[in-house]
């Protein structure tokens, strides 16, 4: 339970006016934003809100709740701000977990400038596509692709992350350019992971989502050895653009079914609440906010 953490979230449905908007601002599900109200309201033995399916409607004792809410997190973040002050230099060591696929694209060419900028702080990076426990394990920071799991972490969206579904001009030559996503079910496709069923996203348009079910000869859990299996023709793929946006520039894979790419994924920084006061952990994000913005890099 962290009072504090519940406040934040019940502040943040009362200022985005639902579940839906507070949810992707603090980048939780939103069934898991419901559920920590619903334990709040539990545990203050009162009701804060009159839910329907059109609108939330905040009840007097809400109101109060909320209002006093907004007093005390105001009070907390000057007095947070107010130490950290102290302190005009970030300083210090953050331990960070990574993709493996992503940190070889750009954390190589984003860190040196990043430690260049704060000359006191110092950075600890473990490169694995597992969520690592990071209260468990020690970690101060993580950056994710996808969608998030419930937890009492706090998430920071830092870019949005575009897939491509390609192929090789020699594979398609050989096999055909699937038109549709069912055409998949006659090529061979090159999956990322290891499980034996694997099925692929697609936008039909309207929100409907098409769902695929792809085989091939060849599975991995690495991108970049998917995608030099796809240039060499093994078949179609799909993989994020920092991992096979070179190969498509220089012509060596090609794009296929464009236009029904579902919506990009979101890279976050996710960090234990006790670190939201960290003046490294909070710099490192914003780096790389704005190193990574869409005006600067592509993704």
């Amino acid at each position: 339970m962290n009072p504090f953490e519940d406040m934040r979230i019940f502040c943040q449905v009362m200022d985005s006016g639902s579940f839906t908007a507070a949810a992707d601002q603090l980048g939780l599900s939103k069934q898991f934003v419901s559920r920590r109200l619903m334990q709040l309201e539990e545990r203050l033995g009162v009701r804060l809100l009159n839910r329907s399916t059109r609108r939330l409607d905040v009840t007097p004792l809400g109101q109060s709740y909320y209002e006093s809410a907004l007093r005390l997190l105001g009070e907390v973040e000057h007095v947070e701000q107010g130490i950290a002050g102290q302190t005009a230099e970030p300083r210090g060591a953050i331990r960070v977990s990574a993709p493996l696929s992503f940190a070889l694209a750009h954390l190589g060419c984003l860190l040196p400038p990043f430690l260049q900028r704060y000359r006191e702080v110092t950075v600890e990076v473990d490169l694995s596509d597992r969520p690592v426990d990071l209260l468990g394990e020690g970690y101060d920071l993580a950056l994710r692709i996808g969608v998030l799991e419930d937890s009492t972490l706090i998430a920071r969206r830092i870019a949005a992350v575009e897939r491509v579904y390609c192929a090789s001009p020699a594979y398609l030559a050989e096999r055909g350019t699937p038109l549709q996503p069912d055409d998949l079910l006659e090529h061979d496709c090159l999956p990322y992971g290891h499980n034996r069923s694997v099925q692929w996203r697609f936008n039909a348009g309207q929100g409907k989502p098409v769902l695929v079910n792809v085989t091939g000869r060849m599975r991995v859990n690495n991108g970049e050895l998917l995608r030099d299996a796809a240039v060499a023709g093994m078949g179609i793929t799909y993989l994020p653009t920092f991992i096979v946006g070179a190969a498509l520039k220089e012509g060596r894979l090609v794009a296929v079914l464009d236009e029904f790419r579902p919506e990009p994924l979101t890279l976050s920084a996710v960090y234990p609440q006790h670190r939201q006061a960290s003046r490294p952990v909070q710099a490192l994000i914003e780096f790389l906010r704005e190193r990574l913005d869409p005006a600067q890099c592509e993704l």
